[in-house]
């Protein structure tokens, strides 16, 4: 379908000059000239658009950023590598602007045994982004899991967050493959938000919400059990 650009104003609620911009800018592509004073947008732009707003206001995206995955678009859906690396840098979960350390760096700053850390390696509890590559994240870990040692308790359920961690992991791989192959103009901010809310909204709010769920069920089961005994 083909718009007018009071009709993509209307559509999307960005203004006039902002969709100029964009196209000045190389985020969208130049309209069709049908007359002089009379041009023509697509539902590409319209897509695009979406997928602009998204990413600034979701993902506090610069235009620079924007435009540079924008001009791989393409490729964005049909490169595993293209489509991921805006979630990257979040995913990490390590701040851009966190200390980096050295193996002996860290050890030596935090005080760690460094067999402790070489155990956490080998259980996958720790991932730094590097093999020699650790932050303060890695750090307050360590310090975690010194706590369980300290009263004796064996850190299983951590442990099994790593088995689980890898399973859902792939899972989220799989999601990706099968979004590359429906890739289209016309879904592309779609595919991009399909991504994005899964990752950073429904696997937060899933588990919260089965956590919250099970210990309530706890919470009421001591409950009940507490006032049958009074």
């Amino acid at each position: 379908m083909d718009y007018k650009i009071s009709e993509l104003v209307a559509l999307t609620h960005v203004p006039k000059s902002t969709i100029l911009y964009y196209i000045k800018e190389g985020l969208l592509p130049e309209a069709i000239k049908i007359k002089s004073n009379v041009h023509c947008y697509s539902e590409e732009h319209v897509e695009l658009i979406k997928y602009i707003k998204y990413m600034q206001q979701e993902m506090g995206s610069s235009i620079e950023e924007i435009k540079g995955i924008l001009q791989n678009k393409n490729q964005s859906m049909a490169s595993s590598f293209s489509m991921l690396a805006p979630l990257m840098e979040t995913l990490s979960a390590i701040p851009p602007t966190a200390k980096r350390y050295t193996k002996k760096e860290f050890t030596d700053s935090f005080d760690i045994d460094t067999a402790l850390l070489d155990q956490l390696l080998k259980d996958g509890i720790l991932v730094p982004t590097g093999g020699d590559d650790f932050t303060d994240k890695e750090a307050s870990l360590i310090r975690l899991i010194e706590d369980y040692i300290d009263i004796g308790l064996e850190y299983a359920l951590l442990k099994e967050y790593v088995i689980q961690a890898k399973l859902l992991a792939n899972l989220e791989c799989q999601l990706q493959q099968q979004l590359c192959k429906k890739r289209t103009d016309e879904t592309f901010s779609t595919l991009w938000k399909i991504m994005f809310e899964t990752l950073f909204n429904a696997k937060s709010y899933l588990f919260s919400r089965y956590t919250h769920k099970e210990l309530l069920k706890v919470l009421q089961d001591e409950l009940q059990k507490n006032q049958n005994l009074s």
